[in-house]
């Protein structure tokens, strides 16, 4: 039985410490590198160091869930090691290619990371989310036997210049966040100096503002204990009042300098003055350092005391630096301990020469320590990662209407699987930041209801007033509604995309916003899509399209954010069937998890899977019949297919993506009267064409010299004077890098400039992406000329 459970968290702080400090003095003094600093953040990593050993080695339980701040990820890395999850290879190569992450991550880490964490305040606001989805999956008869944890974020108080946190909080407390923790280490530094005064108050109002409960750590034991000492309270006195810059230079100069300062300010008042003299240098250093934050009984205490489900944050004092040469000197967030440091305070912790990487040097390897270690709860379970089981997709939706857009279809598709009952359907979460009427959902609301954890009843239907929408709130409702942050939504995505992972639960996100406003959460789209979140996110109305609504409104460069961003499939369509077709292969691809071997038909990385964005438009669109060949399915999901196959002289070929089509078509009509071999190449994804000719020539200069990519097949074999004349209602780059593909001359027509408002006809027109514009370019067309030339046209 153990029976000092505090004494062994403080031998395994300091191995913590160490390890954590070592594994980045490593990694700059000690291995090989380049020209560039490799870096890390001994002094951040360093104030946080005993709130993760109170957290990972007495508070957290398996079902508990963490997000680091992100300088502290070596001090995780190091508690991992130290449990066995960890390898000495790994932090050997921190920061090197394949070794420990610089900041922790779920995809790039081998040790059991709960929420990738790097760019600022978006780790902190995540597990906001992440509590709202343990709910929403508690709530539904399939998920209520998951075990009920904490989502906590551990963050530097920098990071609370972020808005996404105070717009995380709002969203929070209309949903009735609980189960939430976030743990401020308050260590008053940032990266270029020290915080303004008395930001704890505004912290700490704030959060109380939002029904949060506040527990402020600011003293630890030894200082508790001064204070009860006769002068104790003028000393606590004096500490409250210290300037934070002067307080944390004190820290720096020394056991000395906060002798002189306390006599020179205290010491004619005679309690104080024996108080201060009881003690030595280094034990009065000891006594000023001993804040709240780096008191594993105060910190204990802390978490112990807490016995509801409220979230709950803790300011946690501490010091940036704490335990090193570095403890509180100005300019430490970036700085580096020297060899001369290191050995230092590598002689002062107490790790022999020879036993750096040994995880238990400090903290010992003897009975009681493994017996201790062994009954960690946060641990004992073993990894906690979940495989949500997958659910197989009914197949496309097939719809009938001969004139409807694309947005339109999307909310059809949805209402008809709301309406099939098929298991699917009961897996599918929406959401939208206050869109989700004018994107559609409105008819899957209508059917599967908001949720809720507690009813909420429809005021307007109950009074029999008329109205299309029902908002009633319910634990079985199936829609999040959200505020207008956008932010907000994709960080409610990439939690509920990791629910599979989190929970063991499956969800299917599904996320809808004006597609020029995916621009606004892109930092936190590309957080979720790092963290191999899987959702699906509709982008509309898109383009130019919206007119009348102003520049504003039209989005021009969001094609080539699906291209660029990783973990994203990105898709264009033009007609129904190729949505639905695209819709129930998203359902699948959202659902993957293989390892990644690249698909031997379109050489992408299919088997891993990943999320979906849809660009879709409120512009209807005339439909053809109802196409549902194996081929048609196939080539839509590859990006492509000819809608109108070229002859073989032909002289022009017209390429365009999404809801241009008719513009393209009808000229493809008016040229062929003088061109016969005209062909019309439909791209349904510029983002899988591309990929897959990537990774097509990657796979040829690794020797599989029978690689070949969809594109290729598509436009490989066409005459060497064919011209490729592009037109999307977005960005023309999208598609222009067609002509590398075989080395066609290209021609992209497409919107580089703010809109204004408008008919859809004016705009395209005034672009040049009408038909008549494409028509006059085509005649203009011959070997001779530039394509400089060809695009001054009147």
């Amino acid at each position: 039985m153990i029976d000092r459970p505090h004494a062994f968290l403080k031998r395994l702080e300091q191995q913590a410490l160490w390890l954590a400090c070592y594994t980045i003095h490593n990694a700059n003094h000690l291995r090989d590198k380049d020209e560039v600093k490799v870096g890390g953040h001994q002094a951040s990593s360093a104030s946080l160091v005993s709130i993760m050993t109170a957290l990972y080695f007495h508070t957290l339980r398996a079902e508990d869930r963490v997000a680091v701040k992100p300088h502290a990820g070596p001090v995780f890395h190091a508690i991992q090691y130290i449990m066995g999850n960890q390898t000495r290879d790994k932090l050997e190569n921190f920061r090197g290619l394949g070794g420990a992450q610089s900041y922790p991550s779920r995809t790039k880490d081998i040790d059991d990371v709960d929420f990738s964490t790097g760019s600022v305040g978006l780790g902190v606001a995540i597990t906001a989310f992440a509590a709202m989805i343990q709910d929403y999956v508690a709530a539904k008869v399939w998920g209520k036997a998951i075990p009920q944890g904490r989502m906590i974020a551990l963050a530097g108080d920098a990071e609370l210049d972020e808005g996404n946190i105070y717009e995380c909080l709002q969203e929070g407390w209309k949903h009735d966040l609980r189960n939430t923790w976030w743990i401020i280490d308050y260590n008053r530094q940032s990266l270029d100096g020290v915080v303004r005064e008395t930001l704890w108050q505004r912290i700490e109002s704030i959060f109380k503002a939002f029904g949060w409960e506040v527990v402020i750590l600011k003293y630890g034991s030894l200082q508790k204990a001064a204070f009860s000492e006769p002068g104790g309270e003028a000393l606590r006195a004096w500490i409250d009042a210290c300037p934070n810059q002067l307080y944390s230079a004190l820290t720096f100069q020394g056991g000395a300098a906060w002798r002189r300062r306390l006599m020179d300010d205290l010491g004619d008042q005679g309690p104080v003055s024996d108080l201060l003299a009881r003690r030595s240098d280094d034990e009065l250093a000891d006594l000023m350092n001993n804040l709240g934050g780096h008191c594993l009984e105060s910190l204990t205490d802390a978490f112990d005391s807490i016995d509801h489900d409220r979230p709950t944050v803790f300011l946690a004092y501490t010091i940036k630096g704490w335990g090193t040469p570095l403890a509180g000197h100005k300019d430490n967030h970036a700085g580096l301990m020297t060899k001369e440091q290191m050995t230092e305070f590598q002689q002062r912790i107490g790790v022999a020469p020879g036993e750096e990487w040994a995880p238990l040097s400090i903290a010992g390897n003897g009975p009681e320590m493994r017996d201790f270690l062994k009954e960690v709860p946060f641990f004992r379970k073993g990894p906690r990662r979940y495989q949500g089981r997958r659910i197989s997709t009914p197949g496309p939706v097939r719809l009938e209407d001969r004139l409807l857009s694309t947005q339109a279809g999307f909310g059809k598709i949805l209402d008809g699987l709301a309406k099939s009952r098929h298991p699917l359907a009961d897996r599918i979460v929406t959401t939208a930041p206050d869109v989700t009427v004018s994107t559609n959902l409105g008819p899957w609301v209508n059917s599967r209801g908001l949720f809720g954890r507690a009813h909420q009843a429809d005021t307007f239907r109950d009074e029999r007033i008329p109205s299309t929408q029902k908002w009633h709130f319910a634990p079985e409702g199936q829609h999040i509604e959200l505020g207008i942050a956008e932010m907000n939504l994709f960080l409610l995505l990439a939690a509920a995309g990791l629910s599979h992972s989190l929970f063991g639960e499956r969800l299917l996100p599904i996320g809808t916003v004006y597609d020029p406003f995916i621009a606004r959460g892109l930092d936190a789209l590309n957080y979720a899509c790092y963290q191999d979140a899987r959702f699906m996110i509709v982008g509309t109305p898109s383009g130019i399209t919206l007119a009348p609504e102003g520049g504003a409104h039209q989005s021009i460069g969001t094609p080539l954010i699906g291209m660029s961003q990783d973990g994203l499939a990105s898709f264009e369509p033009a007609f129904l069937d190729e949505l639905s077709t695209i819709m129930d292969w998203s359902f699948d691809y959202m659902q993957r998890d293989g390892e990644g071997m690249p698909d031997e038909k379109t050489w992408l990385r299919d088997e891993t899977g990943g999320s979906v964005y849809l660009r879709l438009t409120t512009r209807p669109l005339e439909q053809p019949n109802w196409r549902d060949s194996d081929r048609f399915r196939s080539e839509v999901i590859s990006g492509g297919y000819w809608l109108r196959p070229p002859g073989p002289n032909a002289e022009v070929v017209l390429v365009y993506q999404g809801c241009i089509a008719p513009e393209v078509i009808k000229a493809a009509g008016l040229i062929g009267e003088a061109r016969r071999d005209i062909g019309v190449l439909a791209v349904t994804s510029a983002d899988r064409l591309n990929a897959g000719w990537t990774a097509a020539q990657r796979a040829r200069a690794r020797g599989h010299a029978g690689a070949k990519s969809h594109v290729e097949q598509l436009i490989g074999d066409l005459p060497a004077h064919c011209t490729l004349v592009t037109v999307i209602d977005g960005h023309p780059a999208t598609l222009a890098w067609l002509g590398g593909v075989a080395g066609h001359r290209t021609v992209p027509l497409g919107v580089e400039h703010f809109g204004q408002t408008g008919r859809v006809a004016d705009l395209y027109r005034h672009f040049g992406i009408d038909t008549q514009s494409i028509v006059k370019l085509a005649s203009r067309l011959s070997s001779g000329k530039l394509v400089s030339d060809l695009l001054l046209f009147p």
